[in-house]
């Protein structure tokens, strides 16, 4: 039992120690090797949203989206103020009728109200189809803009600030010259 106890305690230090080795090799290396690549390391940082958002074909694109989304409101409007006229008639009249016709009138409301939900669903499903239509075109060219533009000035990586970016120097912010080259890629 003693003994084992000791051959735990050996095995432990054994494992601490490699483990520092390890890490203290690790450490070493990863400096040499970052000081040697860090001139030549260039990044650059875009907002992705701020490009779609101010660009002459994203804007187009949000118009129409926007267009549209308030057209199949208006489409909507009656039917959802008559499916609340009928849940306050119900609500209001309820004490009155005989309990078939309350049951009827709450089947009605109930079968309207699926309808209706089918209907809007549809009209979600029919709006992303359409946003998913406009932005295709736009990204796809953004992403050869991208390409293009981090080719032609030299970066090593150009990285989307909204996710996984904490911090960034506005410095390296290139959704200007972006928005730009894809304003002129967009016209062709």
């Amino acid at each position: 039992m003693v003994e084992e106890k000791g051959r735990g305690k050996e095995m432990t230090l054994r494992a601490v120690f490699f483990t520092g080795l390890f890490l203290a090799v690790m450490s070493f290396a990863g400096q040499h090797v970052s000081v040697a690549n860090a001139a030549e390391i260039k990044i650059g940082v875009m907002n992705v949203q701020r490009v779609l958002v101010e660009s002459v074909s994203g804007k187009a694109a949000k118009n129409m989206f926007e267009a549209k989304a308030k057209e199949l409101k208006a489409k909507f409007q009656a039917e959802e103020n008559s499916l609340v006229a009928m849940q306050q008639e119900i609500e209001k009249k309820s004490s009155a009728w005989s309990a078939e016709k309350k049951e009827s009138e709450v089947r009605e409301y109930q079968k309207k109200g699926r309808e209706f939900q089918v209907k809007t669903e549809d009209a979600r499903f029919e709006l992303k189809q359409l946003q998913d239509k406009e932005l295709e075109p736009i990204l796809k060219t953004m992403q050869t803009v991208v390409d293009t533009y981090g080719k032609k000035n030299g970066y090593t990586v150009i990285l989307d600030s909204k996710i996984g970016v904490l911090y960034s120097n506005n410095a390296i912010d290139v959704s200007a010259d972006l928005t730009k080259a894809l304003d002129q890629a967009m016209k062709k």
